[in-house]
Parts: C-alpha cells; sequence; structure tokens
C-alpha cells in the first residue's frame, strides 16, 4: 500500500468515468493547474532587486557578456553578431516591442522571444539575479 500512497502524492493521471462511460484524465496532485495558480502566473512580476549601484553594474557585466553581441554595449541594437536576418531590439528607446514592465523583460530574457528565438531563451545560463540585474542596468542606462 505504500506504493498507492507515493502515487497520489505525485502529479501521476489518473481516469475516471465521465459522461457516457468515457476515460476522463484527471489530476491527482492538489492544486496542479488551478485557475489561481494560472492567473499568479499570469501577473507582472515585480522586480526583486532594489535599484542600486552595485546592481547596475552587475547587470553592465552580464549585459555585455551575454548580451551585447546582438544589442550593442549601448542597448541601442547595433550589436556586430546578432543572426542574419534578425533586427535585434532598441532596449533603450521609448518603444518595447515584447513587453515593457520588468516582469514582461525579466520573461523575455528568460524564455526569448518565439518563434523563431531569434532571441535566445537564457534561463540556465544566467541567473533569475543576473537577468533583474541587467533590467536595472537597462533602466539606468535609458534614464541618462
Amino acid at each position: 500500500m505504500a506504493w498507492l500512497t507515493a502515487l497520489a502524492a505525485t502529479a501521476a493521471v489518473l481516469t475516471m468515468t465521465g459522461p457516457f462511460g468515457a476515460a476522463v484524465p484527471v489530476e491527482a496532485a492538489a492544486g496542479l493547474g488551478t485557475a489561481q495558480d494560472e492567473q499568479e502566473a499570469a501577473e507582472p512580476q515585480a522586480n526583486p532587486i532594489e535599484m542600486s549601484e552595485d546592481s547596475v553594474r552587475a547587470g553592465r557585466r552580464v549585459f555585455g557578456r551575454f548580451c551585447r553581441s546582438c544589442h550593442g554595449m549601448r542597448a541601442d541594437g547595433q550589436g556586430m553578431t546578432a543572426p542574419s536576418g534578425s533586427r535585434p531590439a532598441n532596449l533603450v528607446d521609448d518603444q518595447w516591442d515584447h513587453g515593457s514592465t520588468d516582469g514582461e523583460i525579466f520573461t523575455v530574457i528568460r524564455e526569448g522571444v518565439p518563434p523563431a528565438y531569434d532571441m535566445d531563451a537564457w534561463e540556465g545560463r544566467i541567473t533569475d539575479d543576473d537577468i533583474w540585474n541587467i533590467i536595472n542596468f537597462l533602466r539606468d542606462l535609458a534614464a541618462n
């Protein structure tokens, strides 16, 4: 019976009999895929890293290492090694094509821009803190 308890504690997909005797999948794990979970995931995320000289400096360092080749060191979209046929975004102008809030920008950096992914997904290659620091760097750069 221990295996049954372990199975119930996982996110295994079970079936139950629905209308007209059809098998209908049911999520076994409580809270998975609820409307509340989806709503929380869709809400814009605030930058948890306070704007500071240290954060801007850290963001500049990470941006210079990973982002400048496409976006240019001034973040104006004039990088020298962008994928052929792509137009890297100007990250210091007034128009943001893929979101403008810190949370939206975080998502773009972390997950990339589909469908062609000319903007790579950086999840797993740089930390979330690095992404937030990049956002602080871009905000500071645009303000000056």
